[in-house]
């Protein structure tokens, strides 16, 4: 007879039982013709049936019973003694797997993933169970590789199998707060799911796949990464479709949407509905609110609350309104939700369906008291010193260390990151021995530094070009400390070795990290890149790329091709640095002014100004590019670019020195549309220079003579602009097509 599994623990062992099984089922008859019309193989963590037998060898056996007494290391040898020969049955790896994700080290994420390597190979990816391959997904997302455990749920879920909200919701979650394209690719996943469990009539069918509370909250948190109003409003309308309820973390996420659109003035009605609805209120919240105003750098209003709330106050809402009154009353247009076309903002109209009650009651009412009062703690006080070292009061952080000190609350006392903070203060400042000062007191009465406070001091030292301090402080924070650098660490060191030119360095911290076995990053390959690049070594920042390439933890993005193209132009290999930008644009990623710059100091470098008449022609017609234009070859939409001023200087400049006037006087006046004003002074000097006695031989065929009179109009133009004597004066010119157009 079945029992119920415990339903209070909160393990990863009671969330993926190893030994559970799990049924498929399949989609309600309505949904048998549509595309999704499959079986999903879904955990029941209800009840526990006891499996059909299956036959084992004597390897399996053995494997199995060392899995049973969780000695996962020697299972691990028994099974790579066997695999050449031998796939252990659906149990055993199913086993193997889970344990070896729930060590959860490099070495045995390594090691559970070359059996998902195999079993995709061999076509026998059936043979783990959805718990496995949620367990797996979980460890890579604590490790860091977002995109294998994505990988992993998508793969799941193309095999039919729904994952546990545990498992699918933790690679939601980091995501969500990753860079690039993460929360777009959380969106993404979070719909994927719900649609599926959307799927199934009865919702007990797939009660351990159905989003809770916590998974929303994550997909909200995506949305307010990237101020997707729209998007955060449909899941937040979506929770009670499902049985869910907003929690308090939910409006803390809604604070977060409300500080990244700007919506400084919204954030006391997000406190006041929370009240109103009577949600349980928690510190979490006065954190978001008080971050939230020392992101907006409103200070004042950030003291405001934290007084209050050692004052034991609970009219929070009331000095927030009252800051919101002055607010106002400095800028009348933050009221206008109406743009230029008289259009109601589709943003403004988002916030008054999520906070009814900003439209509603607006001031009219009385404010609503917290539920009680709160005494701030280390990380209130730690929050506000933040706002003080953004700002660069690094005296004001000390004071307020050492107010914390002497308060009579234990939870009011300064921690590990209140002090790393004040150590952050003074190495923004520059002050190292003040940061190093601090890093003793916190050893002397007892606060161990963590990894991120020696990674700051890292930063200063390799800022101020110290690199021999750091590599003394990277032997104490692995000696004394006991603390083994991280990604960032390295990532640090390799940029400080690039500071004083020494790349053989930067390459020596790389290849010592990853002989470590830390992962490099995005920002470890880049950075490595420009060391090379830096030093004329474009060759070495190429291999750096490539191995990038095939580094699957890793999206390459445009900065890393522009950092290739940069190595090639530094030196002059112009042709080598077009073959990469032609490889970047069938890997769909369009040239910005970064790379155009780069490339136009090449071929200044190189002196080829004729390769600079065929940069110029695509710059212009980049320039010239209507919006969600098609680009004829790769049917994509082409973007508008926006030239600097340093893009045009240099091909203005080769143009001039090269007698390309009517090119010249295209690109100063493409500078004065762009509002950038043209150095005429040192174009002027260029052309007396160069080109004074231009035209004065007499001994000339009459086809040369006819070119020269083509380029002698655009000349006497060009002389106009400078202000030079010249055939115009007092009389309108035009130039018509030149001779010139025959280069390009």
């Amino acid at each position: 007879m079945s029992t119920p599994l415990p339903s209070s623990s909160l393990s990863l062992l009671n969330l993926f039982p190893l030994t559970l099984p799990f049924h498929c089922f399949s989609l309600p008859p309505s949904a048998s013709h549509s595309r999704s019309a499959r079986s999903f193989c879904v955990q029941t963590t209800t009840t526990a049936i006891t499996p059909a037998p299956y036959s084992a060898s004597g390897s399996d056996q053995a494997l199995l019973l060392l899995l049973r007494q969780r000695k996962t290391d020697e299972a691990w040898a028994v099974y790579e003694a066997s695999s050449p020969h031998h796939l252990p049955n659906s149990t055993c790896l199913s086993r193997l797997v889970s344990q070896l994700s729930l060590q959860n080290s490099p070495l045995s994420l390594a090691r559970a993933q070359s059996i998902l390597t195999r079993l995709r190979h061999d076509r026998e990816l059936h043979r783990l169970d959805a718990n496995s391959l949620g367990l797996l997904a979980v460890s890579a997302t604590k490790s860091g590789q977002l995109p294998y455990a994505a990988s992993v749920i998508n793969s799941m879920l193309r095999s039919g199998y729904l994952p546990h909200v545990k498992a699918w919701s933790a690679v939601v979650s980091r995501l969500a707060s990753s860079p690039d394209d993460g929360p777009v690719l959380a969106l993404k996943l979070f719909k994927s799911i719900v649609r599926r469990v959307r799927k199934f009539p009865d919702p007990e069918m797939v009660r351990d796949s159905m989003p809770d509370t916590a998974a929303f909250n994550n997909a909200l948190n995506a949305c307010a990464n990237i101020g997707d109003t729209k998007t955060f409003l449909q899941l937040f309308d979506e929770m009670p479709e499902l049985g869910l309820h907003p929690d308090i973390l939910t409006y803390n996420v809604m604070i977060k949407l409300c500080a990244r659109c700007n919506r400084k003035d919204l954030m006391v009605f997000v406190v006041e509905f929370a009240i109103q609805k009577g949600v349980p209120f928690c510190m979490t919240t006065l954190h978001s609110l008080v971050a939230a105003y020392v992101v907006f750098g409103d200070l004042e209003t950030a003291e405001k609350l934290v007084q209050a709330l050692r004052e034991g106050r609970r009219d929070l809402c009331k000095i927030m309104r009252e800051a919101n009154d002055e607010a106002s009353r400095e800028d009348d247009d933050d009221e206008d939700d109406e743009d230029e076309n008289g259009n109601v903002d589709d943003e403004a109209v988002v916030f008054e369906k999520l906070l009814p009650n900003s439209v509603e009651d607006g001031n009219e009412t009385e404010p609503p008291l917290l539920p009680k009062s709160y005494s701030p703690n280390s990380r209130l006080y730690t929050t506000l010193m933040k706002g003080y070292m953004k700002q660069g009061r690094a005296a004001d952080a000390v004071r307020m260390l050492e107010a914390m000190r002497h308060q009579d609350d234990q939870a009011s006392h300064p921690d590990h990151v209140t002090y790393t903070t004040v150590v952050s203060a003074f190495v923004k400042v520059g002050a190292m021995d003040r940061a190093r000062q601090v890093l003793a007191e916190m050893a002397r009465i007892g606060v161990p530094a963590n990894r991120i406070t020696y990674n700051i001091l890292l930063k200063g030292y390799c800022q101020q070009l110290q690199i021999d301090k750091a590599k003394e402080l990277l032997m104490e924070m692995t000696g004394n400390a006991e603390i083994e650098p991280d990604v960032v660490s390295y990532n640090i060191l390799i940029d400080g070795c690039i500071k004083v030119d020494d790349s053989a360095e930067a390459l020596s911290f790389f290849n010592e990290m990853r002989a470590k076995g830390i992962p490099p990053t995005k920002i470890s390959y880049t950075t490595l890149m420009k060391a090379f690049a830096s030093s004329g070594q474009p060759k070495l920042a190429h291999k750096v790329f490539d191995e990038m390439l095939k580094d699957t933890r890793v999206k390459v993005d445009l900065v890393a091709w522009n950092m290739l193209v940069e190595g090639y132009c530094k030196i002059g290999l112009v042709q080598e640095a077009k073959r990469v930008i032609e490889n970047m644009k069938e890997n769909g990623f369009y040239p910005d002014v970064a790379t155009y710059g780069s490339l136009a100091n090449g071929i200044s470098l190189s002196r080829k100004p004729g390769e600079a008449l065929l940069l110029w022609k695509e710059v212009k017609d980049r320039c010239e590019a209507r919006k969600g234009e098609k680009n004829s070859e790769a049917d994509s939409v082409v973007p508008r670019l926006n030239p600097d001023e340093g893009l045009l200087d240099t091909l203005a400049d080769i143009c001039v020195r090269g007698a390309f006037f009517q090119k010249a006087l295209e690109i100063v006046a493409c500078m004065e549309e762009h509002g950038i004003p043209p150095n005429k002074s040192k174009y002027k000097k260029i052309y007396v220079e160069m080109h004074s006695r231009m035209f004065t031989s007499k001994h000339a065929s009459q086809a040369r003579q006819d070119r020269r009179k083509e380029r002698k109009r655009a000349a006497e133009a060009f002389k106009f602009w400078l202000g030079l004597p010249n055939e115009y004066y007092g009389s309108e010119w035009r130039l018509d097509p030149l001779v010139e157009d025959r280069f390009l």
